[in-house]
């Protein structure tokens, strides 16, 4: 499956697709074949080239709830790369419903008549006011 996104906003709206969908050939679309691309998610390590590959995979494959619902931040759109801040939202049931939401960079780069994904990195908010981090 190849598939071309027209506009950084196209490939994110797809990325987030194929999580949803656990649809693994249209995330493979999504991101660069470049050995730059990179991935970095909270308590994991740093997924650097072909190894972003396999551990989307893996996530995807997982049982980890990855019904996401994101609310564009800002944007930041400079010749060939654009810079997108959201926030995601994760919809989870039972014991654990009151997830907090993460925030995440998503990094694209244009590559001939389309955009692809170069990096997504999450984080979870800062703790409340008077709760220690540690």
């Amino acid at each position: 499956m190849s598939q071309t996104f027209a506009t950084p906003q196209q490939a994110e709206d797809a990325f987030y697709d194929a999580l949803e969908e656990r649809n693994d050939a249209l995330m493979m679309c999504v991101w660069d074949d470049s050995p730059d691309i990179a991935l970095l998610l909270p308590l994991q390590p740093f997924f650097h080239g072909g190894q972003v590959r396999n551990a989307i995979r893996e996530l995807l494959r997982s049982d980890v709830p990855l019904n996401i619902q994101v609310r564009h931040l800002h944007w930041v759109e400079i010749g060939d790369l654009a810079i997108h801040y959201v926030e995601e939202l994760t919809h989870a049931s039972g014991p654990s419903a009151d997830v907090p939401p993460l925030f995440a960079t998503n990094i694209f780069r244009r590559r001939g008549n389309g955009w692809v994904m170069i990096l997504h990195q999450n984080a979870p908010p800062s703790p409340p006011a008077g709760m220690s981090p540690h």
